[in-house]
């Protein structure tokens, strides 16, 4: 693993640390901590699906499709291929 890999590897468990000791050793009562949390991940879980809209969703799925073919076509290719010049 490259050096700034590990970095950010290690960031990432150090803020996913801080966070769940900061919960742990909050001030308000547990109840109301994990409301917030859920109103917070409800917006955000609101804010995602509105990004995501059918119409994007129906644009990735166009140039998958199109990808995927450009594979297939590809893998027929290679198997229709002659390689008994190289055995």
């Amino acid at each position: 693993m490259k050096n700034s890999t590990k970095i950010l590897a290690a960031a990432a468990v150090g803020i996913i640390a801080g966070g769940l000791l900061g919960l742990l050793f909050a001030p308000e009562k547990g109840e109301d901590t994990r409301k917030k949390m859920a109103q917070k991940g409800g917006s955000i879980l609101d804010k995602i699906k509105g990004d995501i809209s059918k119409e994007k969703i129906a644009n990735l799925k166009e140039k998958l499709e199109a990808r995927l073919q450009k594979v297939n076509a590809k893998m027929e290719e290679i198997s229709k291929a002659d390689y008994s010049k190289y055995a």
